[in-house]
C-alpha cells in the first residue's frame, strides 16, 4: 500500500474528537503501528529477513551433508542441533540486514510523512508533536522486535526441519536442555532487538532533518554502514566503544553456562545514551520545525 493511500487514516486521527492522556497516545500509536506494518515495503523486508535463515540452513546442510561434527566449529554447532541456527541467524543478520531494515523504517518515520503531505494532517491531532514523535519511535521499536522475532522463528523452523533437535552445546562447552535453550533464544532475540534502539533514535533524528523520505532512509542506511566500517579499524580503538554498533554481538556472552551480563549491560546502556541524545535532538528539531508541506 502506498503512503498516499494511508492519508485517510492519518486524517481520521487528526479529525477525531480530542483525546488526552494515555487514550490519546494509544490511538496515535495504534495508527502508526498499523501504517508501519501495512506498507508493502515493510512486508517485503520482513519476508527477506524470514528467507535468510532458510538460506543459511540450506547452505549449511548442503555444505556439510548434514553430518554431525563436520565443517567449522560454529557451523558444526548447527549441524549437531537445529536450535543453534537461531543464534547463528541472529549473528549473521545483526551486522547488516537487521540494521538496514530498521534504518529504512526509522528514516522514513517523519520524512516520509512530509514527502507525501500527510504530516500536516497528523499535526492537527490533539496529541501534538511530542506524542506523535514518541508514537513513531515506539512503533519503530516494535518493528525491531518483529524483525528480530521473524528471524528467530524462521531459524527455529528451518533448524527443526533440517537438523536434529536435542540438548544444545553452549560456547562454554556445557550442554542445556531444549526448554532452557528456547528460553535463551528468546532472551537473545530480546537483547538483539533492544540493541537496535540507538539506531532507531538516530534514524528518527535524520528523518526530522529532511522532507525527503528516500534521502532520510538512504542517509540512515549509509550511516549504519559507515559506523560498521569505522568499528573495524584497529586504529580507531579509542572511539569504537562509543559507536552504537560496537557491542551488538555481546549477546554471545549469554550462550554460556554462566551468563556474563557485563557486555550486554554496557551495550544496552550505550543504546540508552543514544536514545536520550538523538531522541532529544529529534524532539528539538521536530517541535521547532515549520511544516510547510
Amino acid at each position: 500500500m502506498s503512503r498516499a493511500e494511508t492519508v485517510p487514516q492519518g486524517a481520521a486521527v487528526a479529525a477525531g474528537r480530542p483525546r488526552a492522556g494515555a487514550a490519546g497516545y494509544a490511538a496515535l500509536f495504534t495508527s502508526e503501528l498499523v501504517m508501519t506494518f501495512r506498507r508493502a515495503r515493510t512486508i517485503a523486508m520482513l519476508g527477506i529477513l524470514a528467507a535468510l535463515p532458510v538460506l543459511i540452513g540450506v547452505v549449511v546442510r548442503v555444505h556439510t551433508g548434514g553430518s554431525r561434527g563436520e565443517g567449522p566449529a560454529f557451523v558444526a554447532q548447527v549441524t549437531q542441533n537445529g536450535l543453534f541456527l537461531v543464534f547463528t541467524a541472529l549473528a549473521v543478520t545483526l551486522p547488516v540486514f537487521l540494521p538496514m531494515t530498521v534504518g529504512v523504517v526509522a528514516g522514513d518515520a517523519i520524512a516520509g510523512e512530509a514527502a507525501t503531505g500527510t504530516l500536516r494532517y497528523l499535526l492537527v491531532a490533539p496529541a501534538g508533536r511530542t506524542r506523535l514523535l514518541a508514537a513513531k519511535f515506539t512503533a519503530a521499536l516494535v518493528f525491531c522486535l518483529a524483525a528480530t522475532g521473524v528471524v528467530a522463528l524462521s531459524a527455529l523452523a528451518t533448524g527443526a526441519a533440517l537438523f536434529p533437535l536435542g540438548e544444545v552445546t553452549l560456547l562454554s562447552g556445557d550442554a542445556i536442555g531444549v526448554g532452557e535453550a528456547l528460553l535463551r533464544a528468546v532472551l537473545v532475540a530480546g537483547v538483539v532487538a533492544l540493541s537496535l534502539a540507538g539506531l532507531v533514535a538516530v534514524g528518527l533524528f535524520v528523518s526530522t532533518l529532511t522532507g525527503s523520505g528516500i534521502a532520510a532512509m538512504a542517509t540512515t542506511v549509509v550511516l549504519v554502514i559507515t559506523v560498521q566500517i569505522l568499528d573495524s579499524f584497529p586504529q580507531l580503538h579509542a572511539v569504537q566503544p562509543f559507536l552504537f554498533t560496537h557491542r551488538w554481538l555481546s549477546f554471545s556472552d549469554l550462550l554460556r553456562e554462566r551468563m556474563y551480563w557485563d557486555g550486554v549491560l554496557e551495550n544496552l546502556g550505550l543504546q540508552a545514551v543514544y536514545v536520550a541524545v538523538f531522541g532529544s535532538a529529534a524532539w528539538a528539531r521536530f517541535t521547532g520545525r515549520d511544516i510547510t508541506v
